[in-house]
């Protein structure tokens, strides 16, 4: 693909994107899974159950820290076949409290990169979680003011696109999403008719994955979130 001089619409996502989010999530999961030290199910066993808790929490009440934590509490129940105690749910406070703290890591390049095409491009944010704390990140991790526009969105779905879309008049050949989700970022926008940059991100909530099509000449697939400046 060649450098796209004329001027685009870019897209962006947040978690795991712009900045380290699922790590985190998965830093607290490995710890509750030593703490639970179940007599009889091993670790994978242990988190194909949370996972189910997860996917049908996020499904009734969205995403964030407060949906995961009470994924893990709700784990603890199951397992333990009772409601968790007081005390289980102040020890899992315990084990989370680097997300509750909102601490932010950004990826490798982002705000060198943001600045160098918000020089030549129009920028957007496009996030899905709880609106609170989304806002909150953004706050801290200071990129706010790259983005022309800023979204948080229950679901990204193809609706959501076709929306954003609408709301802004997007050219969907000049118009492009960013992120590391196959399952929210890349084929959905594809079904809206955008095209779509798939940035691999190792830590993808496992909830997040979907098979892409490797022929799909609308999905250009990136390693690094710096290498957008040879595209656009």
């Amino acid at each position: 693909m060649r450098a796209r001089h004329e001027k685009q619409v870019l897209i962006f996502d947040a978690d795991d994107t712009l900045w380290e989010n699922n790590v985190l999530f998965e830093r607290v999961i490995d710890d509750f899974l030593d703490w639970l030290a179940h007599p009889t199910l091993d670790r994978a066993e242990l988190r194909e159950i949370l996972d189910d808790i997860e996917r049908a929490n996020s499904a009734a009440h969205g995403y964030g820290s407060k949906v995961f934590l009470r994924s893990l509490g709700d784990c603890v129940s199951r397992l333990r076949e009772r409601p968790a105690t007081r005390e289980e749910l102040r020890r899992i406070d315990e084990l989370a409290v680097a997300l509750v703290e909102g601490r932010i890591e950004l990826i490798p390049g982002v705000t060198d990169t943001l600045d160098a095409l918000g020089e030549r491009h129009d920028l957007l944010l496009l996030t899905k979680g709880d609106t609170e704390e989304q806002q909150r990140k953004l706050a801290v991790s200071g990129l706010e003011r790259h983005f022309g526009g800023i979204h948080i969105v229950a679901e990204k779905d193809a609706g959501t696109y076709h929306e954003l879309a609408r709301q802004y008049a997007l050219a969907p050949e000049a118009t492009w999403m960013i992120g590391n989700s196959p399952k929210s970022d890349i084929l959905p926008a594809r079904q809206a008719g955008l095209g779509a940059v798939f940035i691999p991100n190792e830590n993808t909530w496992v909830l997040e994955h979907s098979e892409l099509d490797p022929n799909d000449p609308g999905v250009l697939r990136l390693s690094a979130f710096p290498e957008l400046l040879r595209h656009f």
